[in-house]
């Protein structure tokens, strides 16, 4: 009895201390910190609740509380309730495990995270001595962030001071810049301290710096104008005339920033450029020779419409998309997939040459059902199988994107949560197979319908959740109706904020090496597009003109920027935003491939299951991924695993220089008894005339007289002629000038 009692006066004295403690406060007029608003927001200041401590999914230190804060009840709980109730002593705060540990007082994994003066520790400490009170149903909801400036011109090498107000549901607002987190998307164009001041680099450019409060997010948009007098350029002259839409949006950008555009491209450059990006495909030497010779004033805009014409170019982005929607050959149990593939791939392409609305693509394709024989769209169906692959596979290809985070928290930099992601994953819940293969990874020959019910469950909460659009409405759901339809329906209206922009900035991503929302298929907030003006004038012409992607790429393709030279000038060497010159892409592991094949004219030996491709079959029109060959897998050819395109290298290894050093491909190639390199060294025809037209064939422009020069003095140089001409080609075929479109 003696110890209950002393229990009791223990538990009594603390209550007394308690109370005198909050009259204290209160005659001090100091307020009680609310959990949601204050000590929440006040853990992510410290970095405590990140993905890299006590954030992450299985916690830290045995403690693991929500990522950011999004579920305070469980957060409350674990801080409180967990440990044996050791994290907080409300009788003497200043022993709770929870400040000691971020103090420093006790060993930490986490290092110290604050001082015992500050601003943040008495926080804490108060919140602790009142009792450590969770989340109340009567606190103000924080309902919109804000920051101040939200947007402003800086010149290089000053400063700015951000100010971030967090209204709440009951009308209040506080600044709580102190209690923001702060981060810069480009911390080499400008960057930002732990309390909101930006600090600007010596350069130019645009960057975007991200406010987060609590569960808000606000973003603030830095224009930085280029020194014109420390880099050497000049002011951008505005070309006399009428500009297009698409132009004059690129033009006031330049002008805002006071970036120098490149001169035009030459013809030659222009050939090849657009041949490769249209067609994956090099220009002839006849070709790039007619070119030359056409002074017709409209000869390129003639140009890309023969390009949208021939069967390369929907053989090409064929490919494009087949690989962004997984149409993937290989990880099967089953060895009869080809067949499966080859009809998705062909019905890719002959959508894109027959110029098939957009919209009316994507549509065919989400809402596809029956045979997989006789419907090929449903195919697609064969690698998406999950919730969790609708979601991510669709919100990234069509929707630009990236959902990935909700799946088990809030989405960390933008507005989704897991009720979006589930609500996304409820569309597809009725998808049903049947007739195909139980014991195999993936049904070969399924038949693809709409079942009388299906539901998605919300992990957490384990609420069954509506089937929704993500920031979009609820769709119907009853027995007689396919929700997918109503999505569909949703996606493709002009109203959506993400279906056209995505696929705009897609296809000026593939063009111009760069999206205007980079990446690509990272739309958010915190990652605005470098010029939003134009990327919402390529999308209302999008829509305008019927979702037509043709019309879409003579659109970029006759934009200044496209055509501009890929050589920089003083004025925009620093430039990797805002398209004032071109920018260099090395051609995908397919086009480099074929390129070498077309240039010394042995075509490549694919090995298909079973057998063998036609001779002659190119690398762009191979319906899968699951074809042997180390020089693709070294260049990068994607694993179709994944919707993103980032899934295709084109960063440089030491494999690739050693694949062109010792490829067995390009050696069969370069001693082909009938290829190119023995053709030269059996004609008649002088090295001048044959290496005339060897840089044609290879660099789609006649040589420059050093190059002349030097190739004729080495051949003539060289007893052995063919080896002269097998070297010669090698070493164009391994440089820089070959290998990237410029």
């Amino acid at each position: 009895m003696r110890i209950v009692f002393s229990n009791y006066r223990c538990l009594f004295m603390t209550l007394i201390a308690v109370a005198w403690l909050a009259s204290a406060l209160d005659a001090a007029e100091v307020a009680v910190p609310d959990f949601r608003n204050d000590v929440i927001p006040l853990l992510t200041k410290l970095n405590c609740n990140s993905g890299g401590c006590h954030g992450k999914s299985t916690g830290q230190g045995g403690l693991k509380i929500s990522l950011f804060g999004f579920h305070p009840e469980s957060d409350h709980a674990a801080l409180v309730q967990e440990g044996r109730s050791r994290r907080i002593l409300p009788a003497a705060p200043e022993r709770s495990l929870l400040l000691r540990k971020a103090t420093g007082q006790i060993p930490h994994g986490g290092g110290r995270r604050l001082a015992a003066d500050s601003e943040e520790y008495r926080v804490l400490y108060r919140w602790i001595a009142m009792g450590g009170i969770g989340p109340r149903v009567d606190s103000p909801v924080l309902e919109k962030l804000t920051v101040s400036p939200d947007r402003e011109v800086l010149a290089p090498e000053t400063q700015q001071q951000l100010t971030v107000t967090a209204h709440f549901s009951d009308g209040t607002q506080r600044d709580v810049t102190r209690r923001a987190v702060f981060e810069s998307n480009d911390a080499e164009i400008a960057d930002v301290d732990a309390n909101g001041l930006i600090t600007t680099q010596s350069g130019g450019g645009l960057f975007a710096v991200m406010v987060r409060f609590g569960d808000k997010i606000a973003a603030f948009e830095g224009t930085i104008p280029y020194d014109r007098a420390s880099i050497g350029g000049t002011a951008p002259s505005r070309p006399a005339g009428e500009l297009s839409t698409i132009d004059e949006q690129l033009w006031r950008q330049w002008e805002r920033l006071g970036i120098e555009p490149s001169p035009p491209a030459t013809d030659a450059e222009l050939i090849r450029r657009a041949t490769v990006d249209i067609c994956g495909t090099l220009p002839t030497a006849a070709e790039v020779q007619a070119y030359l010779a056409d002074e017709r004033p409209n000869k390129q805009a003639l140009l890309i419409d023969r390009l949208l014409e021939r069967p390369e170019y929907a053989g090409y982005f064929a490919q494009k998309w087949a690989a962004i929607l997984k149409n993937r050959g290989g990880g099967y149990a089953t060895s009869k997939q080809r067949a499966g593939t080859a009809l998705f791939s062909a019905w890719i392409r002959d959508s894109i040459a027959a110029n098939k609305p957009y919209d009316r693509f994507v549509a065919e394709i989400l809402t596809a059902t029956g045979s997989q024989q006789q419907n090929p769209p449903t195919i697609w169906y064969r690698s998406i199988r999950t919730p969790q692959e609708y979601v991510e596979s669709i919100a990234q290809a069509f929707l630009g994107v990236r959902i990935q985070c909700a799946q088990c928290h809030h989405h960390p930099a933008e507005r989704w949560s897991q009720t979006d992601y589930y609500g996304l994953a409820a569309v597809f819940a009725r998808i049903g197979r049947k007739q195909g293969f139980a014991d195999s990874e993936v049904p070969t020959n399924e038949i693809i319908f709409v079942k009388r019910e299906g539901t998605v469950r919300h992990p957490r909460t384990n609420a069954v959740i509506a089937p929704r659009a993500l920031g979009g409405p609820v769709f119907a759901n009853s027995r007689f109706d396919d929700p997918r339809r109503g999505f569909t329906a949703w996606m493709t209206s002009a109203n959506n904020p993400f279906f056209a922009r995505t696929m705009v900035n897609r296809m000026w991503g593939h063009f111009m090496g760069r999206g205007i929302i980079h990446p690509i298929d990272d739309a958010r907030s915190t990652n605005p597009p470098s010029n939003p003006e134009l990327l919402d004038a390529l999308a209302t012409g999008f829509v305008e003109s019927g979702y037509d992607v043709k019309q879409l790429i003579r659109t970029i393709t006759a934009s200044r920027a496209y055509r501009h030279s890929s050589t920089p000038l003083p004025g925009n060497r620093g430039d990797k935003q805002n398209f004032a010159r071109f920018y260099p892409k090395r051609l995908t592991a397919e086009v480099l491939l074929d390129g070498m094949s077309q240039v010394l004219d042995v075509p490549t030996v694919f090995v298909g299951t079973p057998g063998k491709f036609p001779l002659g079959t190119r690398a762009i029109d191979l319906p899968d991924e699951n074809v042997p060959l180390n020089f693709l897998d070294v260049f990068g050819r994607p694993g179709r695993t994944s919707a993103c395109e980032c899934e295709r290298s084109d960063e440089p290894a030491l494999a690739q220089a050693l694949e062109i050093v010792n490829s067995a491909e390009i050696q069969r190639k370069l001693t082909a008894e009938t290829g190119y390199a023995a053709q030269l060294a059996a004609s008649d025809a002088s090295h001048r005339e044959n290496v005339q037209e060897i840089f044609l064939r290879t660099f789609a422009r006649p040589p420059r007289g050093e190059e002349l020069v030097a190739a004729v003095e080495f051949l003539e140089a060289t007893e052995d002629r063919g080896e002269a001409y097998r070297t010669l080609l090698w070493s164009l075929l391994a440089t820089g000038e070959f290998m990237f479109n410029h």
